[in-house]
């Protein structure tokens, strides 16, 4: 019997649980029974599995501070000095059986990367001058594409990249400000530095390759025997400063590339915090981030490393990931508390309507160029069902000049289209694989493509089977939206510190940028590609040209600078879109340019209101600064949404000019009247009735709503048939399983139960057998976690197969 993934079939795993046992920092605290006093030991975060005699890499931070930590807080430190401290603890470390040192950091984090078998990691926790580890997770771009739509050179021009002047960079140009002289670190799969529109923002030095480990951090080229080749950094780095057929947002300013994502856009912790370490040691000015992971948390290594590279005066730029549109679904390095969290949006464009005869639920779900979405209506078309749409549905069937029609599930609806595209058709019919309508719309899709319910992708199935295989669309304009955010950003907040994020958005639908196209006869090319990768480097092109204009600035007045002068965005029902949503607005270049006010905080979270009963007050002190000769009176006003809250503060301030002052904010929460939930209020301070800026702010009464589980990947082991389940539990799990399905949503058996886990990154080792021994065929399979905790349950599935492999 067929089934697909839904909660019906979660409930069918056995209730014979399989337990292992982890090691947490908890339990790193507790003394042997046969000792009288508490042996000191580093915290641990995340879960390994030290019953494993597995080889892992971890990242140990010491307790000697980094160089850069020890300077904010005063304190004496050299490189020699750290040096010294840290080769001590290296050789007491490697005195572990089979351990290994591999990256050492000092800048910006102080410790280094080793690797060891995961049973001895107690050992390690154990050492003198070790402060914590971390596990060394995986990191990808977020990018919702895996290949970008190649154009053809002739068809490109400047016009063609309508993000950067939409943003309002030709008008920073005009008035001086291109980013020269201001450094930014590329931290990325490389960038191909010979492109045209790109080599003369390198200089004689390139940066570095922490893959290969050379000073040549170019991309991944196709034929590569440990992965696919890359694209991705050159892409970022021409929407921050390409300077020819195409033009970036800073153009003249200077780039550094760090190659820390290898083959397939992929890499680890190790190598993604060599590279910033290594960006604030040369120099950088600006570091552009746009890679993350699913790991909802600010206290991973990276972020660390982002908070203290933000206060050497390195403007911090990340990407906000791509697992929208859902709260809670920011990942580290997003989850940063200092650095500037990007989301995605979308520019302009025009919403159009679809009538599909006999299909009441047809809707447009995007398109590339509204001109292909024009030349369906009124045009007879035949309709070809291509399965899921994976590259085998479209072996044997003929599409070319037709439209497929697709199912979801198994892989990104991105692909489905490019692959549907490939074979040459003009549009798609894409079908809901459960109950109901596609909650999302995805701009920028390969190819104009209409959505139906299950029920009724069902049923045009059937009529196709029978014959019935041509219809006409009716395509008619509804109305043109404003800039929108993308249904594929990331939405906060950040579990434990509560933050809003992202902290402002960017354009990141179909941006057309530099790519290498990997081919000798015409290896220079330009491409289309979305994601928050896309967003973020608009920022770290913005954050340059500010650098230049205002040299002085402090990382926190230009992150706070672009907060207070962003464009509030609305969506198509004229709604303000949430805070965790678009942060404080959409970047605009020279409103930062001439604003002579900076407010900061930019956002704020008040955190969680826990009390049973009774009341609750926080209050909050913000920053003013007048930037002017002359001195400003600014009015405040304070509001929150929800029942049984209350807010108020200081109601005026005046501040001299070129001067600082304050003022402070009060929330509080009468529990008897409020319910449990997320909401969320505004600070807007006015100057002579002109607003200068509204701070977002937000608040948790009682539990916190997010998913019990947001993430699960299955990755291969280094020994063959086995492999590793990662998952990520924002608040642990009373039950955690995980489900293998096939590619069409057949349910196979379980590949593990386990009970009463704890909150954090999860990974557990398995041997790709279901129901405790059954043997999976080689194959592309679907895996789904599914958590319960405190009676609420949550499930995830793998964004993409994976592959069980021969033995």
């Amino acid at each position: 019997m067929k089934k697909v993934i839904s909660r019906s079939s979660v409930l069918l795993f056995s209730t014979i649980f399989i337990l292992s046992t982890f090691f947490t920092g908890q339990q790193a605290a507790a003394a042997p029974s046969n000792k009288q006093v508490e042996l000191e030991k580093a915290e641990i975060f995340g879960e390994i599995n030290v019953n494993s005699r597995k080889h892992t890499t971890v990242i140990v931070e010491l307790k000697e501070k980094s160089l850069v930590e020890a300077k904010q807080e005063g304190k004496a430190q050299t490189k020699a000095s750290l040096k010294k401290s840290r080769t001590k603890v290296k050789n007491a470390a490697l005195k572990i059986d089979k351990a290994s040192v591999r990256q050492e950091y000092e800048k910006v984090f102080s410790g280094f990367s080793m690797k060891l078998p995961a049973n001895e990691i107690p050992k390690l926790l154990a050492v003198d001058g070790v402060k914590a580890v971390y596990p060394d997770v995986t990191y990808k771009t977020d990018e919702v594409k895996k290949e970008s739509i190649q154009l053809p050179n002739e068809d490109v021009s400047p016009l063609m990249d309508k993000s950067a002047p939409f943003i309002g960079a030709p008008k920073a140009w005009d008035a001086g400000y291109s980013g020269k002289g201001v450094k930014v670190a590329v931290i990325d799969t490389g960038v191909d530095y010979t492109h045209p529109d790109l080599k003369g923002n390198f200089g004689l030095y390139k940066g570095y390759d922490f893959v290969d480990n050379d000073y040549s951090p170019q991309e991944t080229p196709k034929g590569d025997p440990r992965g696919e080749s890359t694209d991705h950094g050159t892409h970022v780095a021409g929407t921050i400063a390409a300077n020819g057929q195409i033009k970036g947002v800073a153009k003249d300013a200077t780039l550094l590339a760090y190659r820390v994502l290898g083959p397939g856009g992929s890499g680890t912790t190790e190598n993604v915090l060599a590279g910033i370490d290594r960006a604030v040691t040369d120099g950088a000015d600006v570091m552009n981030l746009s890679l993350g992971n699913s790991v909802n948390n600010p206290d991973y290594a990276t972020s660390i490393a982002l908070d203290w590279a933000m206060s050497e005066g390195v403007v911090a730029v990340t990407s906000n990931g791509n697992s929208g549109p859902n709260s809670w679904t920011v990942g580290s390095p997003g989850t940063s508390r200092d650095a500037i969290s990007v989301g995605a949006t979308q520019l302009p464009y025009s919403l159009y309507s679809v009538k599909f005869p006999n299909y009441s639920t047809a809707k447009v779900m995007g398109y590339y160029q509204e001109s292909d979405l024009k030349a369906l209506d009124q045009k007879q078309v035949t309709l070809v069902h291509a399965g899921i749409g994976d590259e085998k549905a479209f072996e044997d069937i003929d599409v070319k000049g037709k439209v497929a029609v697709i199912e979801r599930g198994a892989i990104a609806f991105v692909d489905k289209v490019d692959n549907a595209k490939a074979a040459g058709a003009i549009g798609v019919v894409m079908y809901n694989n459960t109950d109901g309508e596609i909650p999302v719309d995805v701009p920028g899709l390969a190819l104009p493509t209409i959505k139906l319910s299950k029920a009724e992708g069902t049923a045009l199935v059937k009529a196709i089977e029978a014959g019935n295989n041509t219809t006409t669309f009716s395509i008619q304009f509804v109305k043109e939206l404003s800039e929108q955010v993308a249904d594929f950003s990331s939405r906060g907040p950040v579990v434990d510190t509560w933050m809003i994020k992202p902290d402002l958005s960017a354009p990141g639908v179909s941006i057309v940028s530099t790519i290498p196209t990997h081919n000798p006869s015409q290896p220079y090319g330009y491409g289309s590609k979305q994601g928050t990768s896309m967003a973020s480097p608009h920022v770290a092109g913005v954050a340059a040209i500010i650098k230049q204009a205002k040299p002085s600035y402090t990382t926190e007045q230009i992150k706070a600078l672009m907060m207070n002068t962003a464009e509030k965005l609305f969506d198509a029902n004229g709604s303000p879109f949430p805070h965790n949503t678009q942060g404080t607005g959409s970047v605009r270049i020279i409103e930062s340019l001439q604003a002579s006010s900076i407010v900061s905080d930019a956002s704020y979270s008040y955190g969680t209101f826990l009390k049973e009963k009774g009341v609750q007050i926080k209050t909050k002190k913000f920053k003013v600064e007048n930037l002017s000769k002359a001195p400003k009176t600014y009015t405040i006003d304070y509001k929150f949404n929800g029942s049984g809250i209350s807010t108020n503060g200081t109601k005026k301030i005046t501040v001299k000019g070129n001067s600082t002052g304050s003022f402070t904010s009060a929330v509080q929460v009468k529990y008897g009247k409020t319910k449990k939930g997320t909401y969320q209020g505004s600070i807007t301070l006015r100057e002579n009735g002109r607003k200068v800026t509204e701070i977002p702010t937000l608040l948790i009464v009682k539990e916190p709503d997010y998913p019990r589980v947001t993430s699960v990947s299955v990755e291969p082991d280094n020994r063959a048939g086995s492999y590793v389940i990662s998952s990520y539990l924002p608040g642990g799990a009373e039950n955690l399983a995980f489900l293998v399905y096939s590619t069409d949503g057949e349910y196979i058996g379980e590949a593990g139960v386990y009970q009463h886990v704890d909150k954090g990154e999860h990974r557990v080792k398995w041997n790709g057998t279901i129901n405790q021994g059954q043997k999976l065929e080689p194959g592309e399979y679907t895996m789904l976690a599914y958590a319960s905790l405190k009676g609420k349950s949550d499930t995830v599935q793998t964004k993409e197969p994976f592959d069980i492999y021969p033995e």
